[in-house]
């Protein structure tokens, strides 16, 4: 592996955890061997467990909810539903809720000096999958809402910022 990979693959562990790198190296590999047939997903309850010390633990299976703290909660949420397509909570029984589409989710602790959100009020920073990030992208500059020109991470994918009108900041990741 050249020096120059290592050093971004070590950047990109730190800031998005090791789960990218791990989700990377196992595309790769499936793609250098395109004959060996895929292996079947496992079951659902066993997709949730696994072995730490030869005990198997439950684990999460996925994010239910981010819940934080607004200065204006229904704008903000109106804010959240018009430009980024995500409904707020239901309110009653016929309401939608919003069902994200399957895909790598990571969770990376910073430390309390990381610069890496902007603000160093802002403890907490969203990263949205997207699919197609030039149309999400011209989509909110068209609404008034500025946006970082996208970057590219060879084998990651491509990543955009804002920040939502409260300051708070917001990634968007186009998966490789």
């Amino acid at each position: 592996m050249s020096v120059q990979r290592r050093q971004l693959l070590q950047i990109l562990s730190y800031a998005f955890g090791s789960s990218v790198i791990r989700f990377r190296n196992q595309s790769a590999i499936a793609a250098q061997n395109p004959a060996q047939p895929a292996s079947p997903a496992p079951p659902a309850k066993a997709a949730a467990k696994h072995e730490l010390g030869g005990t198997e633990k439950e684990k999460v299976t996925g994010i239910g909810g981010l819940f934080f703290r607004a200065h204006d909660p229904g704008a903000l949420g109106r804010w959240y539903q018009e430009h980024l397509g995500i409904p707020l909570t239901p309110t009653g029984n016929d309401a939608p809720v919003w069902q994200q589409e399957a895909g790598p989710t990571v969770l990376t602790p910073f430390p309390e000096t990381s610069k890496y959100f902007g603000d160093p009020s802002k403890v907490w920073m969203v990263n949205f999958r997207v699919r197609d990030l030039d149309k999400m992208v011209a989509q909110l500059r068209k609404a008034k809402i500025e946006v970082n020109d996208p970057q590219s991470y060879p084998g990651i994918g491509r990543f955009a910022r804002l920040h939502d009108p409260e300051g708070n900041p917001i990634e968007l990741w186009q998966p490789a």
